[in-house]
């Protein structure tokens, strides 16, 4: 179940967001195991169990609304773990730790940054207009080293003296960000009155630049007619030589005019190739509808990439998503990433985004529930998170029930406690082959640690006379020759003796349905004290069973008593005694005190029908 990414080269290019470089080598290490991944793994639980829920909650708009709140609740999770991550990269002393958890650092980017994209692109589906702005604050999102540098410029005694002034306002410009850019154009006007003119020109472009709406205020004809006017007003001050004089202002107004040698001269503040994408459709088509993104993204990758290096997995991931083929972006994830999380919920939003109904697999199921099988059963070799894969084995409809099946039965039962969770989970779900199974197990467990009361006890809950007969015959053997050492304990003897004969008698009633003479017998081997106490709590669990009968068994005057029974078994505990209990042992108190009150309610209601007949 370790994260990771598997680059099929020798160098990963994934984009981080501010933070340590990666380790170039992919890592297959357990990381499951660090607290802050267990975090993605619950905490992405929940969301998924939401959104099965509210299916038909919601529909048209506000259905899609909450879509996209859940993909966004999604990449907080992802971006959570990663900041997390990141903290632990900063604190770690030792080298080789600390390049392992900056390496998970930058798997977790690179998903959030598939995961974001596919929200823009599939869940959200934003149309022409509103996708560039989507796509615009998706770059600033994932690119934040222009932070560092701003930082330091505008802490600087002369800010538009610093070296790296402009570099810091060609990357605003580069990211749309003109604000920011036209608050360090004013430092470099108080600063050199000979450029204040260009400066207020330049400012007043930015100013003036048209850019879609996120609302209806405006159609796109209407946008594009704006932009065509702004786009002139540049050419005009470009070809006067209006920025002649100032190289920087003159590159800053060519880019302003999408021009690709311009924008490609600031390729490295730019680092990748989608980002010199969304540059170029800033200042050349901002009105861009999907499907034309994908003749743009190809010939960006081109142009940026220059034949000097060939694509990463990522950027193939990210050119999938760009040319819409969803199920190649799936595809592509299963293969450079080393486990199941991120394909199997995000192909499930997906599903619900009624993007994949079409593509069936060839042996029967769909992409959906492949995926969260395939997830769910990576989390049941987990000692804690298994757990989890069975509320997603519950929401696969067609397999599903077969997998849980198959792998409930390899879970370790390596305490009663963890027995009874299993246990109570196959019982939710009537899955009668295998609550017996766990039953015989934990029986013949007990049976070897010569564990007798509990051995009877499963053994009764997995409805086996033949084996609870044989525990009693072991009951009698085990216990007889070890009293007979102790001459001056003879009542006692003839006491555990008979209450183990007596004990295999009820169970000889209770076999041949006769209910109310068990009971009277069960009863009795603790009234007349001639079961041992520390034997109640077996007693009082064989009570159950006839409690939960459809007809009315134990009266209200032996239900009474079996209740005295139960406070006298719990009261004559010491307070350290009832310290050490675990938590099996509160469950069963607990489920025996429902019961008898359940069934006291029964035989009020019955006895006082009969009464007023």
């Amino acid at each position: 179940l370790c994260i990771g990414w598997d680059s099929g080269a020798e160098q990963d290019t994934i984009p981080l967001l501010d933070l340590p470089p990666p380790c170039h080598q992919p890592l297959y290490l357990p990381y499951i195991y660090i607290q802050t991944l267990r975090k993605l793994f619950n905490e992405s639980h929940g969301i998924f169990i939401g959104l099965q829920r509210s299916e038909e909650e919601f529909a048209g708009k506000s259905r899609k609304t909450q879509l996209v709140q859940v993909s966004k609740n999604y990449r907080s999770v992802i971006r959570a773990c990663m900041e997390d991550m990141h903290q632990a990269a900063v604190s770690a002393r030792d080298p080789a730790l600390h390049s392992q958890y900056s390496t998970q650092v930058s798997i977790l980017s690179a998903m959030e940054l598939i995961w974001n994209l596919c929200e823009i692109l599939f869940v959200e589906a934003a149309v022409a207009g509103p996708l560039l702005l989507r796509l615009l604050d998706w770059v600033r999102l994932h690119v934040c080293d222009v932070d560092n540098m701003v930082r330091e410029v505008l802490s600087s005694e002369n800010p538009s003296k610093h070296e790296l002034f402009w570099n810091v306002v060609d990357v605003f410009v580069l990211q749309g960000r003109m604000d920011e850019a036209r608050h360090l154009l004013s430092k470099e006007a108080s600063a050199n009155p000979t450029s204040v003119n260009m400066c207020r020109i330049l400012d007043d472009l930015m100013k003036k630049m048209p850019v879609p709406s996120l609302g209806n205020t405006q159609t796109l004809t209407e946008m594009e007619l704006k932009w065509q006017h702004w786009h002139e007003e540049c050419q005009r001050y470009l070809q006067d030589g209006t920025f002649a004089s100032n190289s920087h202002m003159e590159s800053i107004c060519k880019i302003l005019l999408g021009d690709e040698n311009a924008i490609l001269e600031k390729k490295e503040l730019m680092t990748t190739w989608y980002h010199f994408l969304v540059t170029r459709l800033l200042y050349s088509h901002p009105t861009v509808k999907p499907m034309e993104l994908r003749f743009y993204a190809q010939s960006s990758m081109d142009l940026f990439l220059g034949g000097e290096s060939s694509p990463e997995p990522l950027d193939t991931i990210l050119m999938a998503a760009f040319e819409f083929e969803l199920h190649q972006v799936i595809k592509e994830c299963s293969i450079a990433l080393s486990n199941w999380w991120f394909v199997a919920h995000l192909t499930d939003l997906l599903d619900h985004c009624k993007l994949l109904q079409s593509h069936n697999l060839y042996f029967g199921s769909n992409m959906r529930e492949f995926l969260l099988l395939e997830y769910a059963s990576g989390l049941f070799s987990h000692y804690s998170l298994w757990q989890l894969g069975v509320d997603y084995f519950d929401h696969c409809p067609e397999y599903g029930r077969v997998y849980l099946e198959l792998h409930i039965e390899r879970i370790p039962l390596n305490t009663e406690q963890k027995a009874l969770k299993v246990l109570r989970i196959c019982e939710q779900r009537q899955m009668h082959e295998q609550v017996r199974s766990i039953c015989k197990i934990m029986a013949m467990k007990a049976l070897r640690n010569n564990r007798l009361g509990s051995a009877l006890s499963w053994s009764i809950r997995a409805k086996d006379a033949a084996f609870a007969t044989l525990i009693s015959d072991r009951f009698q053997l085990s216990h007889s020759p070890r009293l007979s050492c102790f001459e001056e304990q003879t009542d006692l003897k003839i006491s555990c003796n008979l209450g183990l004969w007596k004990y295999r008698e009820f169970h000889r009633l209770y076999g041949e349905k006769r209910f109310s003479e068990a009971a009277k017998l069960l009863l009795m081997l603790m009234t007349a004290h001639i079961a041992p106490c520390s034997f109640w709590m077996t007693l009082l669990t064989d009570a159950l069973p006839l409690l939960e009968q459809k007809e009315v068994i134990f009266s209200a005057e032996q239900t009474y008593e079996l209740m005295r029974c139960l406070e006298d078994l719990t009261a004559g505990k010491s307070d350290k005694q009832k310290f050490q209990d675990d938590d099996v042992e509160t469950m069963k108190v607990e489920m025996l005190r429902l019961a008898l009150a359940r069934n006291l309610a029964r035989v009020i209601v019955k006895e006082g029908t009969l009464e007023g007949s």
